[in-house]
């Protein structure tokens, strides 16, 4: 039988898109090693100026006006809205999927993104294609944007969203709640005292890692003058992603701090970071969320973006793994209660109850013993 090509189509809007890509590519190399496995980000500039032009104004609507993404969200989360939104992307990004689609020849295709997702979900219909489609939901709550046509299995991070798509009419055989991908550097990672030994950091001081995704988003720069008026030694760790600024001002800050700071730009270290900390102090990206559950790091959430990340926040919060800092709360009180009793100790339960860190696994499992997978589409 001749190799299988696998096209992964991701988006590039917040780094949890391309994570959740890469976490399914490296276990479905793996598990199928002859597979060829193409990933294409869908918003880069690379694949289509007008997509990446689109991403760039969706991130400066979120810088200088995120009440107004709000109001688009809860619009396209109706099942009117959500259609209309779904066909517009899809119209619009139709050309760009109908080029890659001629020029690779996939035999399947996974998207963990909606805007790719729903774009294929209408090309399989103006073709009547029985192209293999899979989608990874890359949130912990459902939105109609990634409600299409023509999946042969969606993948989701809990029963509720499950439940949810049962009831507008999805077939039950084609939901499958494993989580959301992670990569399985998270379940290879050192003890916590082997990784700070590494990282050169004493094991007598509690240690919190600040970071706000690729984009250094997240008000770090005010989160660390929050934490200076906590009195006892601290040691921060601070992300700034791709915003030379922010670490810039996080390094001019350290100088003067009376705790030890460390800081990094884009960093393939997240994960080993993340492992180290007593405490992560961050937006809640549902990536970071997941990673987050699996390592067993309590963290304190702030700033979501309105939509999914305050849906995520909810989630995490609700699961007892996390606590959600709401704007007018004391951000350095807020990590002196964490710190006080056990409640970290229970914070970290909390975490890995909810961790699902074979979901890669699982993913690509279902999706290789797919009949549609194996029998391939072509004539």
């Amino acid at each position: 039988m001749a190799a299988k090509k696998i096209l992964i189509l991701t988006a590039s809007i917040g780094s949890g898109h391309i994570k959740a890509a890469e976490a399914v590519a490296q276990e479905l190399k793996r598990q199928q090693p002859e597979t060829e496995i193409v990933t294409v980000d869908f918003m880069a500039r690379s694949t289509s100026f007008w997509h990446w032009l689109t991403k760039k104004i969706y991130l400066e609507m979120l810088n200088f006006v995120p009440n107004l993404y709000d109001v688009f969200y809860k619009l396209s989360s109706s099942e009117t809205g959500g259609s209309c939104g779904k066909n517009m992307f899809a119209y619009f990004m139709l050309p760009v999927f109908e080029r890659l689609q001629h020029e690779l020849q996939p035999d399947g295709i996974i998207c963990t993104h909606p805007f790719p997702a729903g774009t294929v979900s209408l090309w399989k219909e103006k073709h009547q294609s029985n192209l293999p489609l899979s989608v990874v939901m890359t949130d912990y709550s459902l939105h109609q944007m990634w409600l299409c046509s023509g999946v042969e299995n969606y993948f989701m991070a809990t029963e509720a969203m499950r439940q949810a798509m049962v009831e507008q009419g999805f077939a039950a055989e084609n939901l499958h709640v494993t989580g959301i991908p992670i990569s399985s550097e998270v379940l290879n990672l050192p003890n916590k005292a082997e990784l700070r030994r590494g990282l050169g950091l004493g094991q007598e001081r509690k240690v919190i890692l600040l970071m706000g995704g690729g984009l250094g988003l997240g008000g770090i720069e005010r989160t660390l003058q929050e934490l200076e008026k906590i009195e006892q030694p601290l040691t921060l760790l601070v992300i700034a992603g791709r915003n030379s600024q922010l670490q810039q001002q996080a390094e001019d800050f350290a100088e003067g701090s009376h705790h030890t700071i460390r800081v990094w730009g884009y960093t393939e270290e997240v994960r080993k970071l993340m492992g180290v900390a007593d405490l992560l102090i961050t937006k809640p990206g549902a990536l970071t969320i997941s990673e987050a559950f699996a390592l067993g790091t309590p963290m304190l959430l702030h700033d979501p973006i309105p939509g999914p990340e305050t849906e995520n926040a909810v989630y995490a919060t609700k699961h007892g793994a996390a606590v959600w800092l709401h704007p007018g709360e004391k951000l350095a009180g807020a990590v002196e209660e964490i710190f006080h009793g056990n409640c970290l100790e229970k914070m970290h339960e909390q975490a890995l109850q909810s961790a699902k860190p074979l979901a890669s696994q699982d993913i690509v499992k279902i999706i290789l013993r797919s009949a549609g997978f194996w029998a391939g589409h072509r004539e």
